[in-house]
């Protein structure tokens, strides 16, 4: 037998080896998980001392027929359509409260307060609602579970941290007396 008669022989087998890593793009990704996790804080907090207020209507609201409708309605919904309806509003509404803190701090303290609170309702009504609803979908989509893991244990930090639990529980203290003498006028 000749050796253009032999078959040919098989190509050496290539493993895989390591990962090519360029340290740029690892740094720019180190960097904007901390942007990421500090803004995240920052909303947290804010978050955490407002909640205690709005929290009985937030229950309310989720009681309602309507809404108990509309969530069953998200959770049979892919993933995709859930994000997209989060997306949306939170696009439009997020703006709207930054823009409402720019507007008190520039001298129209009541229309800056009131489209702030606005805002707010609309994002804590909807926005919450959509993502209560929808969590279990989004959770599928790998980059929105570790931003809502990442998320919750920032969450858990910052509780823990700033002792946010002892401020909340001062604070629906304070807004009961606050409700009670209103409803004594």
């Amino acid at each position: 037998m000749s050796d253009s008669d032999r078959a040919p022989d098989p190509l050496p087998a290539r493993s895989p080896g390591p990962r090519r890593r360029y340290p740029f793009f690892r740094t720019l990704g180190t960097a904007l998980g901390w942007i990421f996790r500090l803004v995240a804080a920052l909303v947290i907090i804010l978050d955490e001392l407002v909640r205690p207020i709005y929290r009985p209507l937030l229950a309310r609201l989720a009681a309602l027929g309507i809404m108990q409708a509309f969530e069953r309605w998200i959770g049979k919904l892919p993933a995709l359509a859930v994000l997209i309806l989060l997306l949306v509003p939170y696009a439009i509404v997020e703006p709207l409260k930054f823009l409402g803190l720019v507007w008190a701090a520039d001298g129209w303290p009541k229309r800056g307060t009131a489209l702030f609170l606005i805002a707010h309702l609309v994002s804590f009504v909807l926005i919450e609602r959509v993502f209560t609803a929808g969590r279990p979908q989004l959770m599928t989509i790998r980059w929105m579970a570790w931003v809502i893991d990442t998320a919750n244990a920032v969450r858990r930090r910052i509780v823990v941290a700033l002792r946010l639990e002892a401020a909340k529980r001062w604070i629906r203290r304070a807004f009961r007396r606050l409700r009670a003498e209103l409803r004594g006028l």
